[in-house]
């Protein structure tokens, strides 16, 4: 009995240490990180950094050769139309000088011309600020009835407010086209006052009222005809400059959704595409590339009081959307691997990994929108490594904690 229950024991040790050297000899599964392929709303978006800008900045030149004493106005500073914004001692030889007499009746001359074609400006923004109102009034009707879609309202109340910026901005225009009137005629009397008016000083004055963007030329100097003094504008009415590829800008339309992040601010803003400039620029890449890029001008959607920080100048990133499809199979974009010249994706099925082939409609940072291979609840394998192939067993990742 003694002898059978020994025997019986290397027996069963026997068939333990056999067991633990298959068991350590056989394959182990591959832990992998799997996500699920989801139908949903795919949104294909160009992220680009841009800046900030004032929509409508008025540069204040010196009219005239002389002696600029040092400006007092420092950057914030608010200004009424009108007002003295710097100080010209003029010499008097330039002004006896005919070719200068000729050239300042020359310059009224195109001032006149300039303002009337600011005046020409106001009429044509009012009447598509008038247009557009109209429209909002009547797609409103549409809506309250239900015959129009909510989409429609909401573009109608972004052309409202764009046409009235537009009537705001040609209104600026012809302010300050009259100031250069006035200074040009006010520049020609002195001419007729004689060599004992030419010792006084010369006043330069804000076009418009709003505040100081910049003092171009703080300290005193002899300046020329032309020399930047001063960047006047609203800084409370901004737009964004975001320069893209232009293949990008091919795709983005006026009116696209914008999303606006690391402005600063913790909340995501809002914004719209204005327009996209129809000309291109070369720009040098960080490696040393070449680039045709297009700026597109955005909007702020969100209310001003959201984005009260920011001013003129400041970088903000933006996520222009290009293309929308709604109930698109989507996976993570690190999923997708190339086999030739098809795209491929490893499915999870009974534990074990299958490649398969599908066809990608669009990819936009981390997902990627599938046409054709597969189906919503599926398991795919994201990032798979060099030792995940069609049959080998995978598990899913452990996390950490």
């Amino acid at each position: 009995m003694q002898f059978n229950l020994g025997r019986a024991l290397l027996i069963v040790i026997a068939i333990t240490t056999g067991a633990i050297i298959v068991w350590s000899l056989k394959p182990r599964p591959i832990e992998v990180n799997t996500a699920k392929v989801t139908v949903g709303r795919f949104i294909a978006t160009v992220d680009e950094d841009g800046k900030t800008r004032v929509q409508e900045r008025y540069v204040v030149d010196a009219p005239l050769a002389g002696r600029l004493l040092r400006i007092a106005l420092k950057a914030g500073d608010r200004v009424t139309q009108g007002s003295t914004i710097a100080t010209i001692l003029p010499t008097p030889v330039p002004f006896l000088d005919p070719r200068a007499r000729r050239e300042a009746e020359e310059r009224l001359g195109a001032a006149e011309a300039a303002r009337e074609r600011a005046s020409a400006e106001i009429e044509r923004a009012r009447a598509e600020a008038s247009q557009a109102q109209n429209e909002l009034v009547r797609v409103q009707t549409l809506v309250q009835r239900g015959v129009s879609a909510k989409q429609a309202l909401e573009r109608a109340e972004t052309t409202a407010r764009v046409t009235d910026r537009q009537l705001s901005g040609a209104e600026f225009q012809s302010h300050a086209a009259e100031h250069a009137v006035a200074q040009a005629k006010a520049l020609l009397q002195r001419y007729d006052q004689g060599t004992m008016a030419l010792t006084e000083a010369w006043s330069v004055t804000a076009p418009v009222s709003g505040q100081i963007l910049k003092v171009l030329q703080e300290s005193e100097a002899i300046v020329a005809p032309g020399t930047p003094l001063l960047a006047i504008g609203d800084p409370r009415a901004l737009e964004i400059v975001v320069d893209v590829l232009s293949p990008d800008a091919v795709e983005i339309k006026p009116g696209a959704d914008v999303l606006i992040e690391r402005w600063g601010g913790q909340e995501v803003l809002e914004g719209r595409v204005r327009i996209v400039e129809p000309s291109a620029f070369t720009k040098i890449s960080t490696l040393g590339v070449e680039e045709q890029r297009t700026n597109v001008i955005v909007d702020f959607a969100s209310p001003p009081e959201k984005w009260d920080g920011l001013g003129d100048g400041y970088r903000v990133e933006a996520r222009i959307t290009k293309f929308v499809r709604d109930n698109a199979t989507m996976v993570p974009a690190g999923s997708l691997f190339r086999s030739g010249d098809t795209w491929n994706v490893y499915v999870v099925i009974d534990g074990r990994a299958e490649s398969r082939a599908v066809e990608v409609l669009r990819q936009s940072g981390r997902w990627a929108a599938i046409t054709s291979g597969l189906a919503a609840g599926e398991t795919v394998i994201v990032y798979p490594s060099d030792s995940v192939h069609t049959g080998v067993r995978v598990q899913q990742a452990k996390t950490a904690g």
